[in-house]
């Protein structure tokens, strides 16, 4: 019985080695569940990127559905979602809240000056503590946040066009109540 154990923890360990692997093949790694879907939106009050004596916050975006975009311009795959948010920037027609995370405001506005802004407002959080409220992995993340302040999806990665287009876009809808184009 003794000789057995090592092969019974063997398979055990190859066992769970397989299920993850194919869990990983399966399941979109972008998808990670989040506790406060559903639940509201973190206060927040931070400095414009362009103006840093004055701040923007939770409290300017109530009664508004908006879409809260984390992106830096250390990011490489900021660099890649880039031309979904100035592609679908108007056609969401939701105000676009960019949240530069953790990035020097030079460094934000030349890359802005290259790829060019898609945002309503852009508020700057250097230190990333509001980041950790909101529960941010990475750049780029993106919250769609409802009129209450609710928050009723997260992305984690970039957004890609098949995203709005199947995901994005819906739940917008959803927001209208069910209308595309109504007013949010």
């Amino acid at each position: 019985m003794a000789r057995l154990i090592p092969l019974i923890a063997f398979l055990l360990l190859a066992g769970l080695l397989g299920f993850g692997l194919t869990w990983n093949m399966y399941h979109d790694q972008r998808e990670v569940p989040s506790p406060l879907i559903d639940k509201p939106a973190p206060a927040f009050s931070l400095p414009l990127l362009n103006d840093p004596a004055r701040n923007f916050g939770s409290a300017d975006l109530k009664g508004k559905p908006y879409l809260l975009n984390v992106f830096g311009s250390w990011c490489p795959s900021c660099v890649d979602e880039h031309p979904v948010l100035v592609r679908y920037a108007k056609e969401l027609d939701l105000p676009l809240v960019g949240y530069n995370w953790k990035d020097d405001p030079a460094d934000a506005n030349a890359w802005l000056a290259r790829f060019g802004n898609p945002y309503d407002v852009i508020v700057a959080d250097a230190q990333g503590r509001t980041a950790i409220d909101f529960g941010v992995y990475g750049a780029p993340e993106t919250f769609l946040v409802d009129a209450a302040g609710v928050i009723r999806l997260k992305r984690i990665g970039a957004l890609t066009p098949d995203y709005v287009e199947k995901t994005l876009k819906p739940a917008i809808a959803q927001l209208r109540g069910g209308k595309p184009g109504a007013a949010p």
